[in-house]
């Protein structure tokens, strides 16, 4: 079991020895998987959100009480539809009786070249990557404003959002809204009960698909100042930091080993060559 007797900083924070999460996007064992693991490891019970990956979910489920010490529940729903962004809040509010954490993981993507966009596509962009986050938020807003300890909202974002890349023109735009949602989100939750927080998490290069080659990813290392590619345990522990640290709200933190800040084009300007 990897959990451990220590009251964690989590538990501090919202003075509980059962603080509750939850992560949608949550239910295959990508990014969303290793942020729920990453939070049950700090003393967090956790609701995990699936839509397609129901099997996956369960099955991740019915091992996290051996594996963490902490308890697991499934919700399940389609983001595509405003009625599920309630329905897994308050599910997941009703069963543990508390909700201090979300985390808007879910997203889609999927490469498409700039003529063969139709409206359709960018809608549906929107309304997962967007329209989604922003009515779970709301909605776990509404009890994290109730709790006199307040709650943690995270939304994830894109580190590219600030230097796109071709054939995704359609999905950046619903990624940039992530920014200025949260920090209205920030503003707005934050002056109804100032212990609710909201900020954001900007992953770059942490995940890769199975078809890229190494030449690509040698690439991608050498885009970045850290001289690697990240991993989903990089993004997990922003999350965990940004759910500890009390006195951040509002903010979009980068997760991507300096790639938005770094240009590799081998030039070294302001370099004394005299």
């Amino acid at each position: 079991m990897e959990t451990t007797n220590r009251r964690s900083r989590l538990q501090d924070v919202f003075d509980t020895d059962d603080p509750v999460a939850i992560v949608t996007g949550s239910g295959s064992p990508r990014v969303g998987r290793v942020i729920a693991e990453e939070l049950s490891r700090r003393g967090c019970h956790v609701a995990l959100h699936a839509n397609t990956s129901v099997d996956e979910a369960r099955h991740a489920a019915s091992q996290w009480k051996q594996r963490f010490g902490r308890e697991a529940k499934v919700v399940l729903g389609s983001l595509e539809e405003d009625t599920t962004c309630d329905a897994i809040i308050d599910q997941t509010h009703q069963h543990f009786g508390r909700l201090d954490i979300l985390v808007n993981s879910a997203a889609i993507w999927t490469p498409t070249r700039l003529e063969n966009i139709t409206g359709d596509e960018i809608r549906r962009y929107f309304q997962v990557n967007s329209v989604a986050s922003l009515l779970c938020a709301r909605a776990a807003g509404r009890h994290m404003v109730a709790q006199s300890h307040g709650g943690c909202i995270i939304n994830l974002g894109d580190w590219a959002t600030v230097r796109p890349y071709a054939e995704h023109a359609a999905y950046f735009p619903s990624k940039g809204a992530i920014e200025v949602m949260t920090r209205s989100l920030a503003v707005e939750l934050g002056s109804s009960n100032a212990n609710v927080r909201v900020n954001c998490v900007q992953p770059g290069p942490v995940l890769l698909s199975e078809d890229v080659t190494q030449d690509t990813v040698n690439e991608l290392a050498d885009s970045t100042l850290a001289r690697r590619v990240g991993t989903p345990e990089d993004v997990a522990h922003a999350v965990g930091f940004l759910c500890e640290n009390t006195f951040v709200t509002g903010v979009c933190l980068p997760v991507d080993g300096g790639r938005s800040v770094f240009a590799p084009d081998g030039l070294q300007i302001g370099r004394n060559t005299g």
